[in-house]
């Protein structure tokens, strides 16, 4: 929930997405002048809305007491109801939990939120108001992360979307996160499968021992992949989440890559349209660094995309980018090298790291003061790149 301590004041906006904000406000005010109002259910508030004037009010996705759009709009104020046709709220003023984006799933996985929704952005065919639809949800799950990331010391943990739960290097991926979130860090993720489910159930145990964090990996490598039963991959995944503890994570995934469905361990999802949006979110979030693991194209694509920002950054603006896995990044996928190459005689230059252990990419990680989280967010992007 939103801070409002503060009373409004002539000529100040003020963003009210709850209720409790808007009795908060509407309790001493004549007038809504300045304020909008995203996805608040007002339908019980007819007496406040006739009493409050409603000129220079804007009002997104809010569901409004007959009668009353009329008279707020015969005063001056906007009203923009919810995008009809669509299966998501475009003006939603919360990010999503793994129930939400689960809903449905008892009558099949095609018939839960998340796959309608995918399936809606796979059949739109770029009509004007479905992009303006989607354009509006990303923006508002903009906002939402945007509140969300304050004061927090977020880690991101990159790495490939194919690793089995089976698999060691999954163990390793859930080892690393639960070292970070034990060191006092938010771990951040692409929010799918594989190495990104590894991250945010490692983050989410992080109340439990080493020992039982293994036992909740073998537990789940019952049901290794998603492929062949997307159901049975997410009922054990729920099965488990809901006992090894509620340690706070982020997952940042995208209907781009709607095949593949979010995890359940991620306490917060902030699931885009726009990929290209996505990416970009979740490096600046990561404002206490990056943990690169193992991958692919997607993986090495990030490696570079984080190391651009911080080739360009000043003195103390950096943030660690740590690759794990000596042999992989210097042999199999030789990113290494060229990240020495790229950083060569900048700032940032200090805060790479090649190792080989969870336990030293913790310490890199660990070692680092980051900037605030909100600041990093809406930095604007360097404009004198190369």
């Amino acid at each position: 929930m939103r801070d409002f301590d503060q009373r409004p004041q002539h000529g100040r906006q003020l963003d009210i997405s709850s209720l409790a904000a808007f009795d908060h406000f509407a309790g001493g005010a004549a007038s809504m002048d300045g304020w909008r109002i995203q996805d608040v259910d007002l339908r019980d508030r007819g007496d406040e809305l006739e009493r409050l004037h409603g000129a220079g009010a804007l009002f997104l996705g809010a569901d409004l007491p007959e009668g009353a759009k009329e008279r707020l709009i015969g005063d001056g104020a906007l009203v923009f109801d919810d995008v009809p046709d669509t299966p998501f709220n475009a003006y939603r003023s919360s990010l999503y939990t793994p129930d939400d984006l689960v809903q449905g799933l008892e009558r099949g996985y095609q018939s839960s939120f998340d796959a309608r929704v995918y399936a809606w952005s796979r059949t739109r065919h770029h009509d004007v108001a479905d992009t303006l639809a989607a354009s509006l949800h990303d923006h508002a799950i903009d906002d939402a992360l945007a509140e969300w990331v304050q004061g927090k010391q977020i880690v991101g943990i990159m790495g490939g979307h194919s690793l089995a739960r089976d698999s060691e290097a999954y163990r390793r991926a859930a080892h690393l996160a639960h070292g970070l979130a034990r060191a006092g860090r938010v771990v951040a993720t692409g929010g799918g499968p594989g190495a990104m489910e590894a991250g945010n159930l490692g983050a989410r145990a992080v109340s439990l021992s080493p020992d039982q964090l293994d036992a909740a990996i073998d537990e789940l490598a019952a049901v290794p992949s998603f492929h062949g039963s997307i159901p049975a991959w997410i009922a054990s995944a729920r099965r488990v989440a809901a006992r090894v503890g509620d340690g706070v994570s982020l997952g940042i995934p995208t209907w781009h890559y709607g095949h593949e469905p979010p995890n359940s361990f991620a306490t917060a999802i902030a699931k885009y349209f726009q990929n290209s949006v996505r990416e970009d979110i979740l490096l600046r979030v990561a404002n206490a660094g990056i943990v690169v693991l193992p991958g692919a194209g997607g993986t090495v694509q990030e490696i570079f995309q984080d190391a651009c920002e911080n080739s360009y950054a000043e003195q103390g603006a950096w943030a660690p980018l740590v690759l794990l896995g000596e042999q992989f990044w210097t042999e199999t996928l030789p990113a290494w090298p060229l990240l020495q190459a790229v950083m060569r005689g900048k700032p940032g230059e200090a805060g790479i790291a090649l190792v080989d252990s969870s336990d030293d990419a913790v310490a890199r990680i660990a070692a680092f003061e980051p900037l605030p989280t909100e600041t990093a967010m809406h930095a604007p992007a360097p404009a004198d790149r190369r």
